[in-house]
């Protein structure tokens, strides 16, 4: 590793590295029981294949060892896949008896196999199924058990350094020193790691601590040897002097490593994603039995609702054990007295608005609205405030075990800004993020205003949002993409949002070692 002064960069190909260095890594460990016995002579001697989904076809990812002679294996050989939380990955697991040497997989007996998404086996840690055969009936009493472990190296490291009697540099005063950190690629150019802030006219700097995740740093690699102390060296003065000793002293005072828990350990600790859908019946929408209307429900059984819906709700029902999910309208009429409502439940089941997993919600939301009269105004506050309770809730509990997410669907401009602004701000001091979907062709300028990225939002008393926890999508610029699109960038900031909120409260992962 190399430890430069500023100025004494590499010539050429430094690269800056820094936290997206990181993959998110994930390994499934896989065993089986009371597997088909399909030998004459013995038992079965099985092997697992995993399969992943690529444009609706499944290829074949990697296989385990085979176990010979055993119902009941434990493979030593495990899958490591990338991790993504936006996208649905779906992976199939199928058991095989080996009869051959051939690596042609018709050539030995099928034992059973069992898909899911990875998200399934991340959010549940450990899952046990049943394995079925090529016509969905069990295969046996045989079953199946997939452990997820993240492999990433997510420690960073923490160092505080100082420089004694550098090099003066500047011609009428001392010198502006900064350090600048590098180490070896695999290509053999140095890549920047870190570079820390200038300090001025000073020969013995003190530069503020600073961290970065030890796989930048070293690769993860604790052998590697640091100096406490060394010294700056100058070649060109270390040439022309002979009696040149160093152009100073670079003093490591501190060095504190630490666990910096990413998205993926708050999952795998148990955290679950509490999901919420607010949906808007304003009149702007048109008459849902028109074609025209943006909750017209076409002879393809969709909407532009019922799209993002299906986009956002596919990756979030994963990680909620239950898969129980509130769905809530906003700015209808409603039976039997014809009161607006800007916070009522679709299946018109105000103790119990929950929709069983993302289906539910789309036939809720598809059988209310013959029964519904579309008004208005456009009121965001109650949806908002209504989630914020839930979420409130959960802090008193003080673990890291519930997160809240509100994904608000709507065509139009906010009617109740100022409530909206505020509600937000104080949402941002929860466990909760929101999302919002413009669907059609409005103006949305209201929604980018609280979608927090280019200025800190405030309420209209002036205080400010503790964090952004607002991404906002307009669903025109996807309608011709692919339906996977829409879910990535909608779901882009969430898992930083998760991270934000549970350090800042210094809540790790429910399940977390000590660092």
């Amino acid at each position: 590793m190399a430890y430069l002064l500023g100025g004494g960069a590499p010539a050429s190909g430094a690269a800056l590295v820094g936290s997206q260095y990181c993959v998110c890594k994930v390994e499934l460990s896989v065993s089986g029981q009371n597997l088909l016995d399909r030998d004459v002579t013995s038992k079965s001697d099985p092997f697992c294949v995993l399969f992943t989904e690529h444009d609706g076809r499944w290829m074949e990812y990697d296989r385990t060892e085979t176990a010979v002679n055993n119902l009941n294996p434990a493979f030593s050989k495990k899958f490591v896949l990338n991790y993504h939380f936006e996208e649905v990955q779906k992976l199939k697991f199928a058991l095989f008896d080996q009869d051959k040497s051939s690596m042609q997989l018709e050539e030995h007996d099928f034992l059973g196999q069992f898909s899911c998404s990875l998200g399934m086996i991340v959010s549940s840690k450990k899952i046990t199924r049943p394995l079925l055969l090529m016509n969905d009936k069990p295969a046996g009493k045989g079953l199946i058990t997939i452990a997820a472990q993240e492999l990433s190296d997510n420690r960073v490291i923490t160092l505080s350094l100082a420089g004694r009697k550098l090099d003066k540099k500047d011609l009428f005063g001392k010198s502006d020193p900064f350090l600048e950190f590098y180490k070896p690629g695999d290509d053999g150019k140095w890549m920047l790691v870190h570079r820390t802030e200038v300090i001025k006219y000073t020969l013995d700097p003190v530069w503020k601590p600073f961290t970065v995740p030890l796989v930048s740093l070293c690769d993860g690699d604790m052998e590697k040897p640091i100096q406490r102390e060394f010294e700056c060296i100058n070649p060109k003065k270390q040439k022309k002097k002979k009696s040149y000793k160093n152009s100073g002293i670079i003093i490591l005072r501190s060095c504190k490593i630490n666990r910096d828990y990413s998205f993926l350990d708050y999952i795998l600790g148990g955290c679950q994603l509490m999901f919420t859908v607010g949906i808007d019946f304003t009149a702007s929408n048109g008459n849902p039995l028109d074609p025209s209307s943006l909750h017209y429900i076409n002879p393809m059984g969709t909407n532009e609702y019922l799209s993002a819906i299906w986009a956002v709700g596919q990756i979030i029902q994963d990680y909620d054990s239950d898969k129980m999910f509130p769905a809530l309208g906003f700015g209808a009429q409603l039976p039997p007295d014809w009161k607006v409502s800007h916070e009522f439940a679709i299946n018109f089941n105000p103790t119990n608005p929950f929709c069983s997993g993302v289906d539910g919600i789309a036939q809720a939301y598809s059988a209310c609205l013959p029964h519904i009269r579309f008004y208005g105004p456009t009121n965001f506050s109650p949806i908002v405030n209504h989630v914020a309770r839930f979420a409130a809730q959960a802090t008193q509990q003080q673990t890291a075990t519930q997160y809240f997410i509100l994904l608000i669907l709507t065509d139009g401009v906010i009617s109740d800004m100022e409530e909206t602004r505020h509600a937000v701000v104080q949402a941002s001091k929860l466990p909760m993020s929101i999302i919002i979907v413009g669907v059609g062709n409005a103006d949305f300028a209201a929604m980018e205003f609280l979608d927090g990225d280019s200025r800190t939002l405030r309420s209209h008393t002036g205080e400010e949002a503790a964090r952004d926890i607002v991404q906002f999508v307009p669903f025109r610029e996807f309608r011709n993409a692919a339906k996977e699109t829409l879910a990535k960038a909608v779901l882009a900031e969430l898992p930083q949002q998760v991270v934000q909120y549970f350090k800042h409260k210094n809540l790790p992962p429910t399940n977390s070692e000590p660092s």
